[in-house]
């Protein structure tokens, strides 16, 4: 599967979360997510540009892989596979064992909505601010969701400039520079 996004910064979700409501969007939850990030003992996914992530929500653990950005879309553009677990905290220790260590923790609360195949999520990071993303998923390549997003993103007033570092890339580079 081939997430296809556009993430922008914003100011402020209101305006946002209005038009969203405005076009009938459909309100599927808000929710804290605590993702925690590993790299490998094999390789540095700093390099690879991949990704490990173990996310924790109200009720469920989720690990997810990230494969490295496609620069095809002008968006951001990658492999994503994701898979439940039973126990989070019993995988995290899998992963340590395996040699793989702790990068980095994102916390954000995110309000999603659903308009046609899109996902929009409206995020508040914790230490980097406000977002709106709107993503599709595509099952390969060929397909090329870009013009709906962008569509979408006139539409509800998140047509920012596309951000198109992840959410850890932004924490750890704001980090990096104090």
């Amino acid at each position: 599967m081939l997430e296809i996004e556009l993430k922008v910064r914003v100011s402020s979700l209101d305006t946002i979360r209005e038009n969203l409501k405005a076009k009938n969007a459909q309100f599927k939850g808000r929710v804290h997510e605590h993702d925690i990030y590993y790299n490998a003992p094999h390789r540095d996914f700093a390099i690879t540009d991949e990704a490990v992530r173990v996310r924790y929500t109200d009720d469920h653990a989720v690990v997810t892989y990230k494969g490295p950005k496609i620069k095809k879309f002008g968006l951001k553009a990658r492999e994503e596979l994701n898979f439940a677990v039973e126990s989070g905290t019993a995988f995290e220790t899998m992963l340590v064992r395996l040699g793989f260590t702790r990068t980095t923790e994102v916390n954000k609360w995110r309000e999603n909505y659903r308009m046609d195949s899109a996902v929009i999520s409206l995020d508040s990071v914790d230490e980097l601010g406000t977002f709106a993303e709107i993503e599709v998923i595509a099952d390969n390549e060929d397909d090329n969701p870009t013009t709906m997003i962008e569509k979408i993103a006139k539409e509800i007033g998140a047509d920012g400039e596309p951000i198109l570092a992840s959410y850890l890339e932004l924490l750890l580079s704001g980090r990096s520079a104090e």
